[in-house]
Parts: structure tokens; sequence; C-alpha cells
């Protein structure tokens, strides 16, 4: 079986990753489409909400960092500069 991986620091990387963006949480849910559901992010920030895998693999996408960054809290975010 394959290691148990934390995620209790996600919420806080998601925010990092829009953060470093320079984007508003409406900004970036238009980036992510989700524009009908602008509040998801806010959820996903806060923690009250779990984004789906695609919506994560969105947010890596973004942000120009791997998956795992985000999901693996013994990992850190590395962001890249300017990733627009």
């Amino acid at each position: 079986m394959g290691r148990r991986v934390k995620i209790e620091h996600l919420s806080a990387k998601l925010v990092a990753v829009r953060k470093h963006l320079g984007l508003s949480q409406s900004q970036f849910a238009a980036r992510l489409s989700l524009a009908p559901h602008y509040g998801r992010v806010s959820e996903y920030e806060r923690g009250k909400r779990i984004p789906s895998l695609l919506t994560l693999l969105d947010y890596a996408r973004l942000g120009g960092i791997h998956i795992d960054d985000l999901v693996d809290d013994n990992r850190e975010l590395p962001l890249i500069e300017n990733r627009r």
C-alpha cells in the first residue's frame, strides 16, 4: 500500500497560488471555468470544500507547479514567477 498524504495545508496553498498570480477570487474562478460558481474558490480557500481532481490539476497548471506540491503537506510550494 502507498503512503497516506496529508492535505492539512491545501487551502493555504490554494490561496498562495491565486495570490501569486495576482488574481481576485472571481478572476481565478473564471480561469478555472467556475464562472457560475465564483464562491467555490472561497470555499476551497477556507477549507469548506475540497476541489475535484480536475480543479486541482487546473490550479497546478495555472501556478506552474506539480499537483503533488499542492496536495502533499511534506512538499514545499515552489511558485514560478510570472506564470499568467
